[in-house]
């Protein structure tokens, strides 16, 4: 089923013409795409030779060859029941398999002699201390770049196909063995006639033979229990569509170097991460020249260390790195395996292998942050509503039992307290509950999840302390603060105010984490922020904030209001005490919030008075914040005034300022 792709108006040569019955010869043309037989693949852009995962024509080709599925079926089954009998009979003896590197020593190998679908489970295991052993721990790890090679003889034929010219006219020097083997393909070290180090990645032959055949057996396997099981809602054949889909695109070379250059365009910026170059001149579909990358892997934390390097730090970097690709820009890595995460000689955190990514699309971009709103407010109505607008339930979904599964899960959630959650818990019990009521797991979510659980896999190697959830925070207040797209303001609204109320600790804790994003940009918040408050879309805000500045003057101005209407009463003829009335607890928290806010200010990063006036300058030409100050001052004196009036007018009695604090309503925040 090897697929050859020629440009057009090119004739195949003899050698091409010579196909096996399981092969189809893909012409790429700008209308049509034709084939003698059914297709496997077909071309979707006409400006590449990209060819693409079609489930339909790969069903339609292994419908008509039962003996070939059946074939492999049994070569899956039988070492398969020979291992798990093998570990049954050993806990039958008394012998801790968790403990018996024998086993999984046997483990690693079954994976390895399966094939590349059954490596990449195993990869994805190998990233996990909390779910596997560490003796299997220790053998998974060898999945990701310690796999069986090829024979060199055919990576270099490879190369001459793809590149037109052998290997000794491209590369003055070229590793005599494969460095790493991995499961779709391996890699040489080489230097290029101009002197640059690089990588030469080479696919394996027949791979998409080997991987088609096993997503065809999974594919009717999902369907058969996707039919048969009842409790089963998920589409399963939709999951592993879609990992047919990014598996088929990780196997085309040229797609990758797309993918690489892409990712370099959008994350190359941030500090401390690193994207290595792809040289197009000696790329194509089964061929990959890329720039040599000198580093360890991040699981490797003895010899990171021992080069001064700070491998936690590392990993944050890599979670702020995950949180953009998800939540900002969309596009991200879905295999950020510990072979494809590296640290750098001079620190940085170098991503490679760029043939798994995906994309989250905008609405769902802003459902994510919006479901994290929501669980920090412990507003699991609006929780589930998320779930509605992710596609995990349907519209017409009953509500009313799934909002107090949503409050027992997080029972011992408390605020912002959910950060020290971590994600693989929070993940388990949620999939218990989608076993229980009537979701769906989109297909997209299924590799957010893979590549997420992956990376706190690879901090909790480095760290067990270390929490994915605290160290996204601060950028998930940064974005609640500078977006500007309507579902964040609704957000932000729901944050801060509950039953009409502000509450200023949770505007104090946005404030004191988005000041730990590297990229948070205090002008732009402060700006967005006047925009969106002179806007009608920011009155309620606005009107609620007026009151509350109101309660904060009260406790600053309440003396001085007090005596001048003491002096006044004495000048009229009214009996006056001169009590000095005490503030209310709530207009003490207040004027404390305030305080505190302030400060947090100051103490963020681009916060120069110096450079501050002449943007308070600019923003007071700023039609926007003329309107939204004549709004507030307004606002204020009608209120000042109505409460002269009353100080005037009103009789007061002598009280006792102690009672006066003691019996003040407190206000929750």
């Amino acid at each position: 089923m090897t697929v050859k792709t020629i440009p057009p108006n090119s004739r195949p040569t003899e050698g091409e013409l010579q196909l096996k019955d399981t092969q189809a010869l893909v012409v790429r043309s700008p209308e049509i795409v034709t084939t003698e037989r059914p297709q496997v693949f077909v071309t979707t852009n006409p400006t590449s030779e990209t060819i693409v995962y079609d489930p339909v024509a790969v069903a339609e080709h292994y419908r008509n060859r039962p003996l070939q599925v059946l074939n492999r079926i049994f070569a899956v089954l039988r070492p398969t029941i020979t291992f798990v009998f093998g570990l049954w009979w050993d806990s039958r003896r008394g012998i801790v398999v968790k403990n018996d590197r024998r086993r999984a020593i046997q483990l690693r190998e079954l994976l390895t002699k399966l094939g590349p679908a059954y490596i990449k489970i195993g990869q994805a295991l190998s990233t996990r201390p909390d779910l596997v052993p560490p003796v299997y721990l220790e053998e998974f790890t060898r999945l990701q770049d310690q796999l069986p090679a090829f024979p060199n003889e055919i990576a270099y034929q490879f190369i001459q196909e793809e590149l037109g010219q052998s290997p000794e006219e491209i590369y003055t020097e070229l590793s005599a063995q494969p460095i790493a083997a991995a499961s779709l393909g391996q890699v040489y070290k080489g230097r290029l006639k101009t002197g640059e180090e690089v990588a030469v990645k080479v696919q394996r032959p027949d791979l998409r033979e080997k991987i088609t055949i096993d997503l065809y057996i999974l594919r009717g396997l999902a369907g058969w229990v996707q039919k048969k099981v009842k409790r089963v809602r998920s589409d399963l054949v939709g999951i592993l569509d879609e990992l047919g889909d990014r598996i088929f695109e990780e196997m085309d070379y040229i797609h990758e170097g797309q993918n690489a250059e892409r990712f370099f365009q959008l994350y190359g910026h941030i500090q401390d991460i690193y994207v290595p170059k792809i040289y197009w001149e000696y790329t194509n579909r089964r061929v990959l020249t890329m720039e040599w990358i000198n580093g360890t892997k991040l699981t490797q934390t003895a010899e990171i260390s021992a080069q001064g390097i700070d491998a936690r730090y590392l990993i944050e970097v890599g979670v702020q790195c995950s949180l953009r690709q998800l939540l900002e820009h969309g596009f991200f890595h879905a295999d950020p395996h510990p072979g494809n995460l590296l640290a750098t000689t001079d620190g940085k955190l170098a991503y490679l292998d760029f043939g798994m990514m995906s994309e989250v699309k905008p609405p769902q971009r802003y459902g994510l942050i919006e479901a994290i709103v929501h669980v920090v407010n412990r507003d699991f109505e609006g929780l589930a509503q998320d779930y509605v607008k992710l596609d995990f339930l349907s519209p017409e979904t009953d509500l009313t039992p799934i909002i107090p599964a949503f409050a027992k899960v997080f029972a011992n959630a408390q605020g912002a307290s959910v950060a020290e959650f971590n994600i693989k818990s929070i993940t388990d019990d949620l999939s218990e509950l989608m076993y229980e009521y009537p979701f769906r797991v989109p297909p997209y979510y299924a590799l957010i999840i893979r590549s997420l659980v992956t990376l706190e896999g690879i901090a909790i190697y480095i760290d067990p302390n270390f929490k994915v959830l605290s160290e996204a925070y601060p950028y998930v207040a940064k974005r609640l603060l500078t977006d500007p797209a309507p579902e964040l303001r609704t957000s932000l609204k729901d944050l801060l105010f509950k039953d009409g109320r502000f509450r200023w600790n949770r505007l104090e804790n946005l404030l004191r984490n988005a000041r730990k994003s590297q990229d948070y940009d205090l002008s732009l918040a402060l700006n967005q922020g006047v925009d969106f408050l002179s806007s009608e879309r920011g009155a309620f805000i606005r009107d609620k904030l007026v009151d509350e500045f109101l309660t904060g003057i009260n406790a600053l101005g309440k003396n001085v209001l007090h005596n001048f209407t003491y002096l006044l009463r004495e000048q009229v003829g009214i009996t006056a005490v001169n009590q000095t009335p005490a503030a209310t607890v709530e207009q003490q928290q207040t004027l404390q919030h305030i305080k505190n806010i302030v400060n947090i200010l100051q103490e963020t990063r681009g916060f120069d008075p110096a450079q501050i006036a002449p943007q308070i300058t600019q923003l007071l030409f700023n039609p926007g914040v003329q309107r939204l100050g004549q709004q507030v001052v307004n606002q204020l004196l009608q209120k000042a005034t109505a409460r002269l009036i009353r100080e005037l007018l009103t009789p007061q009695e002598p009280t006792n300022s102690n009672t006066t604090y003691a019996n003040a309503p407190v206000r929750r925040t």
